[in-house]
């Protein structure tokens, strides 16, 4: 009996990226490229129109990015499966895709035959997780997770603001951002501002634009 063909949706900014990947799953006699995304809007539009088995998804996206566009395309189609494919491992990042709903996640320096197995396993309703990953993710599960407030201090911290100039962004006193300061670098384990910076973009909690 014929094995049932894999309808797939690539989605990237990269054009060399994506017609890479394209090209690569043509050469699969059981998959069928049906779509093409530069974005995560247009990825929710090409999910609506063309309804295809699998979405490979990228992370970083133009417009939208690839957690807000699966949160998206499940609101309207809860069976809808995504495996993500991205050259980010930070554990915020493994986090939220996962969350988000993605079954697969893979770093773009995988093989051919990594993305052809990850996407039968996905297809056939089963997660795929290399173990690099597993463990990036378990580490983010057993942390104490940072406040929102937490969070917004460490990402100016980040964008390098003292902390005079924190309070003033977020309006709060300079002892205030003392006392987030310490709490998030108790929670992520270091003793310093720089160390807090690089864990923070190690980790994926913060993004350089």
């Amino acid at each position: 009996m014929a094995e049932e063909t894999i309808r797939i949706l690539v989605v990237d900014d990269h054009h060399i990226v994506r017609q890479g990947l394209v090209a690569l799953l043509s050469t699969v006699p059981q998959f069928t490229v049906v779509a093409e995304a530069r974005d995560g809007s247009e990825a929710v539009e090409l999910h609506q129109k063309f309804k295809p088995d699998i979405t490979i998804m990228d992370l970083r996206l133009p417009r939208m990015s690839g957690v807000d566009a699966i949160t998206a395309i499940r609101a309207v189609s809860p069976q809808a499966r995504f495996i993500v494919l991205t050259t980010f491992d930070g554990d915020e990042d493994i986090y939220r895709a996962l969350q988000a709903g993605a079954k697969g996640y893979l770093l773009k320096g995988m093989n051919a035959d990594e993305l052809t197995d990850a996407i039968r396993t996905v297809h056939a309703g089963r997660t795929r997780i290399p173990t690099v990953v597993a463990e990036r993710l378990a580490e983010r599960v057993s942390g104490t997770e940072l406040t929102a407030r937490e969070h917004e201090v460490l990402r100016l911290i980040v964008q390098g603001y003292s902390n005079k100039e924190i309070g003033n962004q977020l309006h709060i006193s300079e002892a205030t951002v003392k006392t987030h300061i310490n709490n998030l670098l108790s929670k992520l384990g270091v003793s310093d501002r720089t160390q807090a910076a690089t864990t923070a973009l190690q980790r994926g909690l913060v993004h350089l634009e």
